[in-house]
């Protein structure tokens, strides 16, 4: 049984006062964390604050990006090393916005993966479709391809361990949700494209979540499809009443 995560990225909001009061709100009212994994990933600047303010309780904390070398005349990066000496747990690789606006590559989120993973820590791969891709009908292509790059050279060990985010680029931060059922769909493609490149065993144990204007009011139907380990949520985890709700979706 894959225990469900549901995970806040922060982007670029929040500082580290605004993130010790965050967790202070919430830390003891999350949900047994065999029931439900409640995970923060928030921006470098507040990564400090997230560890002392999380220290003792049931939120796992995670970063928004890493760079691939631990260490180096690299400006401005984040060293996946330092991560997991500061006490995270995971990190968001790949996101469509690290694509996007810093031109990212496949093989660029495989290298940070790897990273990540020689280091201790979890990586959460995102991969989603543009609305053009959807509009022609190669949504299912593209984000296959991208699991593919993604994984390529990972054991089906560390698959098992890691997390796949399924984020239509098209349901970022506009309002629009892809439905239930289209997550579903995406979501137990990527299930098969990891069966077909691993194992049975190997695509049960990995955790997929779906993101993309996910909400209190939509994450109990997103999270009743068989296929949608969880959510990776923007906007709805920056208010400690609405991530609460999230988190604690089955109560």
């Amino acid at each position: 049984m894959r225990t469900p995560i549901i995970a806040g990225n922060w982007k670029l909001h929040m500082n580290p006062d605004q993130t010790t009061e965050f967790v202070n709100a919430v830390k003891d009212k999350l949900p047994d964390p065999n029931k439900v994994e409640s995970l923060i990933c928030a921006p470098a600047v507040d990564l400090d604050a997230l560890r002392k303010a999380a220290k003792g309780s049931n939120l796992h904390i995670g970063a928004e990006n890493a760079y691939f070398e631990n260490e180096g005349a690299f400006t401005g990066e984040t060293s996946p090393m330092v991560l997991k000496q500061m006490g995270m747990d995971y990190c968001i690789v790949g996101h469509s916005e690290r694509r996007g606006y810093f031109h990212e590559t496949d093989e660029d989120v495989n290298k940070k993966a790897k990273a990540l993973f020689a280091n201790g820590l979890k990586p959460i791969i995102c991969c989603g479709e543009s609305l053009e891709k959807r509009e022609a009908n190669k949504q299912e292509e593209w984000v296959v391809g991208q699991i593919k790059a993604a994984l390529k050279g990972l054991s089906a060990e560390q698959v098992s361990k890691l997390v796949l985010a399924y984020e239509p680029i098209w349901a970022i931060g506009t309002g629009k949700t892809a439905s239930s059922d289209q997550a579903e769909e995406m979501c137990k493609t990527i299930r098969n494209t990891v069966k077909d490149l691993y194992n049975d065993e190997t695509a049960e144990n990995v955790r997929i979540q779906y993101g993309g204007s996910v909400k209190p009011n939509n994450v109990k139907e997103l999270m009743s499809k068989p296929d949608i380990d969880g959510g990776l949520v923007g906007g709805a985890s920056l208010k400690p009443d609405s991530y609460l709700a999230l988190v604690n979706y089955q109560d």
